[in-house]
């Protein structure tokens, strides 16, 4: 006790101080079914219920807990209607509609294969109708900041689903990560670009809708696993190639997945987490259908994917501001 009190003192005073020191103190534990496999043990260190009210079904586990994460952080990207789908940290299904049940209709269909045994997050309200088409696929956990009493009556249904209210808890703004013998920290990566921040460096410009395109892939692009390829279309994601040790593989797997699922590229936009140093991705983007590329810029080689741009009528933006995801 005398300990966890010394540690307050000491980070609420290098608040302002900012010494190049770690001090952790967590007095609350959450006991987890497992760790990332069953044989493992697992345990989470905070204040759970600052951030959730969990409603129905079992224990959270190590995997659940990170996918949870993942889903928290993503959709706090989003302010219109949104509903994501997660799997192993990466979305495989995001849309934004006017209504909650469309944003799931249109989330779902982008890989629904994937969504089987997910994470699903929505930032409105789940209603009966919703709740309705949800409780046909099996997922794992779902979040959200409300549910009609109806809604959950039919979400209940199935015993071990996890139904957590995301309650309006600020979040910390550094993050930590155990390696080696140590723990490593950085700030969280709080930029979310807007159109102020893009820079338009082809002969073709992007259309309105193109670029509200290319900021919701660059959102997600965010909240993926480098290297990562995202395609996306009236505000949902397509398609995408995620944890990939080559850029064109990402981009490749991006297409497969898209023809896959029977998504027509033609007037999509492309999003990569950083640059291309070669021309080879907008080239094979181009080939697919995409009409716009938004990415970070600032290879030596620049100039070569953006002559091939001008060349083919792509119009590219450049944001300045690389998303790796590890």
């Amino acid at each position: 006790m005398s300990s966890h009190y010394d540690t307050a003192i000491f980070n609420y005073f290098n608040q302002t101080e900012q010494l190049p020191l770690l001090r952790i103190a967590e007095s609350e534990s959450y006991p987890l079914r497992y760790g990332e496999n069953p044989h493992q043990k697992g345990m989470f260190f905070g204040k759970m219920n600052d951030l959730f009210d969990k409603l129905h079904g079992k224990e959270l586990s190590y995997n659940n807990l990170l996918d949870v994460d993942a889903a928290v952080a993503l959709i706090a990207d989003f302010k219109e209607t949104t509903f994501a789908i997660l799997k192993h940290n990466n979305a495989c299904g995001v849309a934004s509609r006017p209504t909650v049940l469309e944003a799931w209709n249109v989330a779902l269909a982008c890989d629904p294969t994937s969504a089987f045994g997910g994470i699903l997050i929505s930032n409105a309200k789940i209603d009966k109708a919703t709740a309705e088409e949800i409780n046909k696929l099996f997922f794992e956990v779902i979040i959200a900041p409300a549910y009609d009493e109806d809604a959950l009556a039919i979400l209940k249904s199935k015993v071990n689903r996890i139904i957590l209210i995301q309650k309006h808890t600020a979040l910390p703004n550094t993050l930590h990560r155990t390696l080696l013998n140590g723990v490593i920290e950085q700030s969280k990566d709080a930029k979310s670009e807007t159109a102020t921040d893009l820079t338009v460096v082809t002969e073709t410009a992007p259309t309105a809708s193109e670029i509200n395109d290319l900021l919701f892939a660059n959102k997600l692009v965010k909240h993926t696993k480098s290297n990562t390829i995202v395609f996306v279309k009236d505000n949902t994601l397509i398609a995408s190639g995620t944890g990939q040790t080559s850029r064109v593989d990402a981009l490749k797997q991006a297409v497969e997945k898209a023809k896959n699922f029977g998504f027509d590229l033609k007037g999509a936009v492309m999003a990569s987490d950083a640059f291309f140093p070669f021309p080879d991705c907008v080239e094979l983007a181009d080939k697919a259908g995409i009409t716009a590329v938004i990415q970070p810029g600032g290879s030596i080689k620049d100039k070569d994917s953006i002559e091939y741009c001008n060349a083919h009528k792509v119009s590219m933006v450049f944001t300045g501001t690389r998303h790796f995801k590890h």
